[in-house]
């Protein structure tokens, strides 16, 4: 189904009109039409000074849309449900074709991107941070061999527990867990697990944010409403 700018603009403004498209989930609608008009506006330059001083501003603008992507809170409009819900197929929607990237061209388009796209694709970013921590921990031996240790003090701590039936003590089983503690955390940081964390999470945010930025808002499926089987 093919809309146009807005179909309603001699009785409804803009604004309106873009608010009832974000409720009713049409944000690529929005995307779309923000991208023809921008590009619209820039192609009606004349002479050699204008088209000079187009390039330069045209320039910063994207340098200055670029370093707006890492100050959008790219988690305020993410839910439980998005998490909860299935995964979108990695190659045909998640990556998709070469015409399903295009740069934002203005800071508002980003950010709608980037909201957009962190709720439709959640679960393969968050697919992504476990498989970069991985590769830093295979990439650190040191720090696999120091969470291997941590979850094993903690299974043998478990173990001894039940064995010893501590439970029925409680005052030296929390003294137990607290010097468990201690130890646990000084073997994730003699072996800079934090290290590998911070690399996961830092890698893993940059690729969120540059895919969410640059993936144009593809059709979302709606769900029908007012139909029963």
């Amino acid at each position: 189904m093919v809309f146009t700018s807005n179909p309603l603009s001699l009785s409804v403004p803009d604004p309106f009109f873009e608010s009832w498209l974000r409720e009713n989930g049409y944000p690529e609608i929005i995307d779309q039409h923000t991208s023809t008009a921008i590009t619209t506006s820039t192609t009606t330059t004349t002479d050699a000074s204008s088209i000079t001083n187009g390039f330069f501003i045209s320039l910063f603008s994207r340098i200055f849309t670029l370093l707006s992507l890492f100050t959008i809170n790219p988690f305020s409009k993410l839910t439980n449900e998005d998490l909860a819900a299935q995964t979108p197929p990695w190659t045909t929607i998640f990556i998709g074709s070469s015409d399903s990237y295009s740069f934002p061209l203005s800071v508002s388009q980003a950010r709608m991107r980037v909201q957009e796209n962190v709720k439709r694709y959640a679960r393969n970013y968050a697919t992504l941070l476990v498989l970069f921590f991985a590769c830093s921990l295979y990439q650190m031996p040191l720090a696999l061999v120091g969470l291997i240790s941590c979850l094993a003090l903690w299974d043998v701590f478990k173990f001894c527990s039940e064995r010893w039936g501590l439970d029925r003590y409680p005052i030296i089983r929390e003294c137990l867990i607290r010097v468990a503690q201690c130890v646990a955390a000084v073997i994730l940081i003699c072996s800079n697990v934090q290290m590998a964390l911070f690399y996961a999470l830092g890698v893993s945010y940059a690729g969120m944010i540059l895919h969410a930025g640059f993936r144009k808002l593809a059709r979302a499926k709606q769900t029908p409403h007012g139909r029963s089987k």
